[in-house]
């Protein structure tokens, strides 16, 4: 074999692995949809849990189309700061051309594509369970399709695709803005425009507490979802060059979802005088939430510190929303949108310049000054109005036309008979 066809051989193996890489972790993220499944229908009632199912398994369906047909093109083609504007529908056929922003890794583009199209996916998910419980399931697909096909596209064109945020100087390795605080902005519009399920506050304004039905699916759950982040943080590397870096991210999400654990049940303990499972769970996603922007910008105690914040985060942020009556069945606001804030600043104050071979410069705490800081302020700032104001809008619509909610009756005889004609538990005597 003379030299040429050494190199030719090589490249050939090493593009292959970073395909594998790629796929392998896309699958692990993939798979998350039985977490979110899981955690959403365990949290509410037995009543809705054929809709949430439903809700669940659709709606990577409606992501796949909507993210193939325009979502990929707004958010990766070339075009200006704001949005992508090159080969918009059907990701270009496959051809991997005009997609300057993402040629960094040399795997194919439907590798590329069906990475990306998974974090997507993920971004309308986190919307399910915010809602769940009196939406109903037409709104919902709807909205869904203008979320992946249009609203995330464009904040993430603005981070990850070449735009003003990322030419900035703002970080978010994998998603804690452009994925979770999308999703929780898009939820926290539906909340508002919903309104609180019937039953949820008294007169007084005081909570009313509706108990999830399975708390065994909830734990399932919560366990894939940690599971899959080994694919959504490690796996944004996007190729296995760089093992050194792959560990480093493996270890810090790991080490912010355990420490997120400790927090958020010590926290549970002191204010609610029990270790609540709910909260415990919901702490390891918020610690996993959290680190997801920094996860390749901080050291391990960087990662420790980040997830035991994030514990404590979750526990006071549900009172919170439910003080302003904003009804969250799952705790998705909570674990999505101010965790996803938090990760997402927490990379100003932790960041050490080139720890896995990202030169972003040196948080605060790592004497590099307020710049890193305001600049992820900035993108969390803008995204958030961003997204808030388009969501917004486009729950108004559907309220105005087809309509969100559904009936007082179907409300109170559960979602599965009114919008399913099914029941999750037939046969079962099931007291919510």
């Amino acid at each position: 074999m003379d030299v040429v066809d050494y190199a030719t051989t090589l490249n050939t193996l090493t593009v292959g692995l970073d395909t594998v890489w790629v796929l392998f972790t896309a699958f692990l993220v993939f798979f998350m949809n039985l977490g979110f499944a899981m955690v959403e229908s365990g949290l509410c009632r037995s009543k809705n849990a054929v809709n949430i199912l439903a809700k669940n398994f659709i709606v990577f369906a409606l992501a796949s189309i909507s993210y193939w047909v325009i979502g990929w093109g707004l958010m990766f083609g070339n075009g200006n700061p704001f949005v992508g504007l090159t080969n918009l529908l059907f990701a270009n056929g496959g051809v991997d051309e005009g997609f300057d922003a993402i040629s960094w890794t040399q795997v194919p583009l439907w590798a590329k594509f069906l990475f990306q199209l998974v974090f997507a996916g993920t971004a309308a998910t986190i919307v399910s369970g915010a809602v769940a419980e009196r939406i109903k399931f037409l709104s919902f697909i709807v909205f869904a399709v203008v979320l992946v096909g249009l609203m995330y596209p464009v904040s993430g064109h603005w981070i990850w695709g070449g735009g003003w945020l990322q030419t900035l100087g703002f970080w978010d390795f994998a998603g804690s803005t452009v994925v979770h605080s999308v999703g929780g902005w898009a939820a926290l519009a539906g909340v508002i425009i919903l309104g609180p399920r019937l039953g949820k506050y008294r007169a007084d304004g005081t909570v009313n507490p509706i108990m999830g039905h399975n708390m065994a699916l909830v734990t399932l759950g919560g366990l894939v979802l940690w599971f899959g982040w080994f694919g959504f943080n490690p796996g944004s590397t996007m190729g296995v060059g760089d093992g050194s870096a792959i560990a480093h991210i493996a270890v810090t999400t790991n080490t912010a979802a355990a420490t997120a654990i400790v927090s958020a049940t010590v926290a549970a303990w002191i204010m609610l005088g029990k270790p609540d499972l709910s909260m415990i769970i919901n702490g390891a996603l918020a610690g996993l939430v959290a680190i997801t922007a920094g996860c390749a910008f901080v050291s391990v105690p960087g990662a420790a510190i980040i997830g035991a914040v994030a514990g404590v985060l979750v526990v006071l942020a549900v009172p919170t929303f439910d003080r302003f009556k904003l009804d969250d069945p799952v705790g998705a606001l909570s674990v999505h949108l101010v965790n996803g804030i938090w990760g997402t600043l927490a990379v100003g104050l932790f960041a050490i310049d080139g720890i896995a071979g990202n030169a972003t410069g040196n948080g605060l705490f790592a004497g590099g000054g307020l710049t890193l800081l305001a600049h992820q302020a900035v993108g969390v700032v803008a995204v958030g109005a961003f997204t808030f104001a388009i969501a917004f809008a486009v729950w108004s619509v559907l309220k105005l036309t087809v309509g969100v909610r559904v009936t007082r009756e179907e409300e109170l005889g559960g979602l599965d008979r009114g919008e399913h004609g099914a029941e999750a538990y037939a046969g079962f005597q099931i007291i919510d």
